[in-house]
């Protein structure tokens, strides 16, 4: 009988030491146990760094487009490594017209920064487009970090199955952003309304074209997210100086007379110019890098932040480009001239402190934009997180006693961030405050209603 224990005992044993040995010498079986989690958020924040000279100040306008690489790059990035995430789900079924995700091999071990990384790869080489830089700073990246992760795996077959997956992903993304615009082979949009309130361009030019005026019809990442969302403008009158209308451009000619040293700064520092800058938005993607970086979150939630994060800013946009285009407002510097400081010599002719982008006035492009990042910030890391942004830091800028560095904002959470934004418009002399308030609300419910549809845990 002791004989017979002591035989079940040592054949116990030998099955357990077995077990251990096929799962200490099998990275299939150990890798396949990481999730995404067990991993740094790196891969995302350098490949944000190798966008980030990419999209600053281009030799070529990529137009309104950076909140639409930032979503179509972040939902690339989340589909590549929530294999890795057993509470997540693939975004598959929630978003709009979105297909189907390549799968996992089912037992198969995956490294979820290798996934990332040929995901990125190949969605940054695919959308930044508009810049011959981008070929070798792609190549630059893939290779360092792929030589880095294939030494870290250590089994060719676990590194060379994650390249390809995350390749399929990349390239079932790219397919399904390239049917997001119609408005791309429409003709452009030649104004023909000259009557008081409607917007005219200042360089008189009535023809809007690149498709601007039709970015309004750019399917959204989610179905509905635009939908009710938007308020009216105050009714035109320019006769009464005791209407909301006229009161709203009032304000920004008053405030205009007697801007602080600070106002100036906040304007000058949320201005986005063409050149020497990030343009039509693109200032929300450095900001994001620098919250990952200060955040420091594991790579899912970089993934999931990155994903949510980029669908809000581009829904945002879509919103209020199709707002605009559909009150077609005047902007201040129209009514200014024409109402409260009226001259028929353009070189007295009233100027905002800041260039006045070509499109109409309500509601404000960056208080959207701003309230819909802020909001989807909020509903991931919380509502009183600070940071710093240091966007502009080392860059130069005269206000008036010379050339000075543009330094940080330090906020105390991600609406005050947007706020800070949404005000400086009107500092700039570019919107009205009720086209900023307004603007805000809008953004905010977009976020809202992307918070609302699209389920990214399991429920």
């Amino acid at each position: 009988m002791k004989q017979k224990i002591a035989y079940a005992l040592l054949l116990i044993a030998t099955a357990s030491l077995l077990t251990f040995s096929c799962r200490k010498g099998n990275p299939e079986t150990n890798s396949h146990n990481q999730q995404t989690k067990t991993f740094s958020s790196d891969v995302i924040k350098k490949w944000l760094g190798v966008q980030l000279p990419l999209l600053y100040s281009p030799a070529v306008s990529y137009g309104v487009n950076a909140g639409r690489y930032m979503a179509y790059c972040g939902v690339a990035a989340y589909e590549a490594v929530v294999p890795g995430m057993p509470t997540y789900q693939s975004l598959y079924g929630q978003l709009n017209e979105m297909p189907q995700m390549p799968q996992t091999e089912p037992g198969k071990a995956y490294h979820w920064p290798t996934c990332a990384n040929a995901a990125l790869a190949e969605m940054t080489r695919r959308l930044f487009t508009f810049t011959p830089a981008t070929t070798d700073a792609v190549q630059k990246l893939e290779d360092e970090l792929n030589v880095s992760y294939a030494k870290e795996i250590g089994d060719t077959a676990i590194f060379e199955r994650s390249k390809a997956f995350g390749l399929a992903v990349a390239e079932a993304v790219f397919t399904w952003s390239t049917s997001d615009h119609p408005w791309t082979a429409w003709p452009a949009l030649v104004l023909t309304d000259h009557s008081p309130g409607r917007w005219w361009p200042e360089n008189n030019n009535p023809t809007i074209a690149n498709g601007l005026a039709y970015w309004g019809d750019t399917r959204s990442m989610v179905a509905g997210s635009i939908d009710n969302v938007t308020s009216v403008p105050y009714a035109y009158n320019d006769a009464d100086i005791t209407s909301p209308y006229y009161k709203d451009f009032k304000e920004i000619y008053d405030v205009s007379k007697n801007l602080s040293y600070d106002q100036k700064r906040l304007a000058k520092y949320y201005d986005d110019p063409a050149v020497n800058g990030y343009p039509s938005g693109a200032s929300y993607i450095p900001v994001f890098k620098q919250i990952l970086e200060q955040q420091n979150p594991a790579l899912d939630i970089a993934a999931f932040a990155y994903a949510k994060t980029g669908m809000s800013l581009f829904d945002a946009t879509i919103g209020s480009m199709k707002a605009k285009f559909h009150f077609m407002q005047e902007r201040p510097f129209q009514f200014i001239r024409r109402v409260i400081e009226p001259s028929s010599d353009p070189a007295t002719w009233w100027k905002p402190f800041i260039v006045t982008p070509p499109h109409p006035d309500f509601p404000a492009n960056h208080a959207t934009f701003a309230a819909a990042f802020a909001e989807s910030l909020n509903t991931i890391f919380g509502d009183k997180v600070p940071f710093t942004n240091s966007t502009y830091k080392g860059q130069l800028v005269d206000l008036g006693n010379g050339p000075e560095d543009m330094g940080s904002y330090s906020y105390k959470s991600f609406s005050e961030f947007a706020n800070a934004i949404a005000i400086s418009r009107v500092y700039g002399g570019i919107h009205t405050r009720h086209a900023v308030e307004e603007g805000a609300k809008q953004g905010m419910k977009i976020a809202q209603n992307i918070n609302s549809k699209v389920k990214f845990r399991r429920e």
